[in-house]
């Protein structure tokens, strides 16, 4: 974390961002963002130590000025774990390291393979879900198409599921110790799993490659010749935590505020086109990612806010998505909303989510095969859940349940659910 700021005036003018804890960040945020944004645009926030974004418009100030707001800083967890790559760097090295992934991502998407693997994917696993009745969906859907997406476009298909979960879990368990989100007493031992699940998956990526005989996402930025060994492993590594925790997010929530406004999934269902319009109102009112870092370059004043060289500058996409501003009602979920996709999610600016629209291909696809082949699909009344995370936002459960003797039955001539078949 950013030190405390020098001398006592500076924190002077900030009362609300002084009430902030990280429990009411983490919990139900919108309330204090809301009155962070009318009262504190650019706000003191000693429990982050550093400047709190909520206002829209300058959250898009600071999304697309790199010179002056950076992510290319020692503090920056993700480097340290994994080593630089687009996610922390900016400038040239960034346009470097983001421009043959990018390329790749578009040659995959333009294929259609892609989109036939998740498909197949989400049919097979919600048929495997479908005979109980009810499910757990975090762990029951939505992680396991994460990762079997990030596994069939890194090239890691062979590769055990659990296996790549782990070495996940390991990397963002290392990630969050090094940003503060865990005790100190921990940050020695999570970061040597994080170092070893790293130094695996540096040596599973690498087989992938030249087992892949040419054909792989890996093997043609590889080909390309601008980046070596190790900064396509440190961003393929970048891109395998995004395709998991924030894919897994988008579905999670989109899931949720689908069944918490039922009159809503049975528009979806109605106009099956309405889920893309879903995902894009879901993403706005509760992103995956609710927050993102940058570190002032040089001393300048927004508002009220004297920012100095080297402070900590966190844009609350949470807080800018529900400006009113921007939005009319911005706390409703609303599957017509005109501008939904103005959400600022996927961030702006040069670090705009490289994996934007496959992420968006999983959730959409997820909703539509749930909602689909699920009858009376809803939330569990038991166990209702709720979006939670100060940085990755998403219910820690999602438990449903349908109607297992109303399935639909399998169209005539063809064959239940297919396994996924690898392309390559």
């Amino acid at each position: 974390m950013t030190a405390a700021p020098a001398g006592a005036a500076r924190g002077d003018g900030f009362g609300v961002g002084a009430s902030v804890t990280m429990a009411g960040l983490a919990g139900d945020p919108h309330q204090l963002l809301r009155l962070l944004r009318e009262r504190e645009p650019v706000s003191w926030v000693p429990v982050l130590g550093g400047w709190l974004v909520t206002r829209r418009d300058i959250a898009l100030r600071v999304l697309r000025d790199a010179r002056t707001f950076t992510v290319d800083d020692p503090r920056f967890s993700t480097a340290r774990v994994v080593g630089p790559s687009m996610l922390s760097l900016d400038g040239a090295e960034h346009k470097r390291h983001r421009d043959p992934f990018a390329a790749a991502l578009r040659a995959a998407d333009a294929s259609g393979q892609l989109a036939a693997f998740t498909e197949a994917a989400a049919a097979r696993l919600v048929a495997e879900l479908a005979p109980a009745g009810r499910a757990e969906l975090r762990r029951g859907l939505a992680g396991p198409l994460a990762v079997a997406v990030v596994a069939e476009l890194l090239g890691l298909g062979e590769t055990e599921p659990q296996l790549i979960l782990s070495w996940y879990d390991a990397i963002v368990g290392a990630v969050s110790d090094l940003a503060g989100q865990e005790r100190p007493d921990r940050q020695q031992g999570r970061g040597r799993e994080g170092a070893e699940a790293f130094g695996m998956l540096q040596a599973s990526l690498g087989a992938a490659m030249a087992g892949s005989d040419g054909r792989s996402m890996l093997a043609a930025v590889a080909a390309d010749g601008g980046l070596s060994t190790g900064e396509v492993v440190s961003n393929a590594a970048v891109l395998m935590f995004g395709g998991i925790e924030t894919t897994e997010g988008m579905i999670c929530n989109a899931v949720w505020q689908l069944l918490s406004h039922p009159g809503q999934a049975r528009q979806v269902i109605a106009e099956p086109a309405l889920a893309a319009s879903a995902i894009e109102e879901s993403l706005r009112l509760e992103p995956a990612a609710a927050v993102v870092d940058r570190y002032a370059t040089a001393d300048v004043t927004i508002g009220a806010a004297p920012i100095r060289r080297g402070d900590l500058v966190t844009v609350s996409l949470a807080g800018a998505n529900r400006d009113p501003a921007f939005f009319d009602e911005p706390d409703a979920f609303d599957v017509r909303r005109a501008n939904a996709g103005q959400h600022l999610s996927f961030a702006r600016g040069p670090h705009f989510c490289i994996g934007a629209q496959l992420a968006s291909l999983e959730a959409r696809t997820a909703v539509l095969v749930l909602l689909n082949r699920l009858p009376g699909l809803r939330l569990d009344p038991e166990r209702l859940p709720a979006p939670r995370g100060l940085v990755f936002r998403k219910p820690p459960e999602l438990h449903v349940a349908w109607e297992p003797g109303r399935l639909p039955a399998t169209p005539a001539g063809r064959s239940a659910w297919p396994a996924p078949a690898s392309n390559r």
